[in-house]
């Protein structure tokens, strides 16, 4: 019997070089980022640190994840908290993808605070195991926030017309029926 050979297949793990992986509370996000150790070859370094969740810091963030050749961003959120950091990261120029909490969650061997958390994700994501939610396109959002500006403004309309005439309910609202 030949004697058995070990093989490092980290190389072979790895779908992403340089990643960045948030954990988004309500006020901050504990940031993890998973690059290559400068001196030791083959090995990985990780990064983290609390960013405030402010549009001045986190633009600061997307900067210097820019300037680090960071390749992909990942978020966690269970709350609608995740949308200032991919609006202002994906304005950065950085890919952004926001990954559902559950998710990452259910994979075997996840921990349990936050530091430790950010980390997981960062892991994951470098090895592309998390699959983005959907958040539609710029245009798209545009357009949403477009036609949803468009309805408040009808309904101010429809609410100043009727203040305005002395009726109780808007004219859309009254009864058809005969008097």
């Amino acid at each position: 019997m030949s004697r058995p050979q070990v093989i490092d297949d980290e190389e072979h793990e790895r779908v992403h070089d340089r990643v960045a992986a948030i954990d988004v509370a309500k006020d901050t996000g504990m940031v993890c980022t998973r690059t290559p150790h400068p001196s030791r070859p083959g090995a990985r370094r990780s990064t983290v640190w609390t960013v405030k969740a402010r549009m001045g810091t986190i633009g600061k963030l997307g900067r210097q994840l820019k300037r680090d050749g960071i390749e992909i961003v990942t978020l966690e959120s269970t709350s609608d908290y995740w949308r200032i950091w991919f609006f202002v990261l994906e304005t950065c120029g950085l890919a952004v993808q926001l990954v559902n909490a559950a998710q990452a969650r259910n994979l075997p061997g996840r921990p349990k605070t936050d530091k430790l958390d950010a980390q997981w994700l960062a892991r994951l994501t470098e090895m592309g195991l998390l699959r983005a939610s959907f958040v539609p396109p710029k245009a798209i959002r545009d357009l949403r926030d477009y036609t949803r500006m468009r309805i408040r403004l009808v309904q101010e309309r429809t609410r100043f017309s009727a203040i305005s005439t002395g009726s109780a309910a808007p004219q859309s609202a009254k009864s058809n029926s005969p008097s």
